[in-house]
């Protein structure tokens, strides 16, 4: 199959337009900027083959506009997109892009993580150099298992790993 990867630019943990999963596999993408249409995007890739999906890493930095976008492929191209990404941030917020996927979605499956004591984590904490959670900052800093724990709720009330 024919498909088609995106990934926020911002992402650049493993070269700019990189996807990586943690068993190690890697593919290139399209890196897109907070301003890329990507019903354009995908476009231009469809005037050179066929698409049969298309994959969003890191979806949570998407804009509104990118994940109405996203609707538009599926709805007017009839391409499926698939999305993947964080509910919220390290202060339990939700970002704007899953806000919006959470809300407009067809169909919402959930990649569950379990937290230290065994229970489903739900939360993350972000932590510095020492492995303490950082409570307070900007809403994105990226990083990986170096900075960011996976967490139940009350683990993340107590702000413990």
């Amino acid at each position: 199959m024919n498909t088609l990867l995106f990934t926020p630019k911002i992402d650049t943990r493993y070269g700019s337009g990189k996807i990586k999963s943690r068993i190690g596999l890697e593919a290139n993408a399209v890196a897109f900027t907070d301003h890329d249409d990507l019903v354009l995007l995908t476009r231009e890739h469809l005037n050179k083959a066929p698409l049969h999906c298309i994959l969003v890493d890191e979806a949570q930095f998407l804009k509104k506009t990118q994940v109405f976008q996203l609707t538009e492929i599926v709805d007017k191209l009839d391409i499926p997109v698939l999305a993947y990404g964080l509910r919220t941030d390290f202060q339990a917020e939700p970002f704007e892009g899953s806000l919006y996927l959470l809300a407009w979605a067809e169909s919402l499956t959930e990649i569950k993580t379990i937290c230290h004591c065994g229970r489903k984590a739900t939360h993350v904490l972000r932590v510095d150099d020492k492995g303490k959670p950082i409570t307070m900052g900007e809403q994105i800093a990226i990083g990986g298992n170096e900075r960011y724990v996976s967490v139940c709720r009350n683990h993340f009330k107590l702000g413990e790993i």
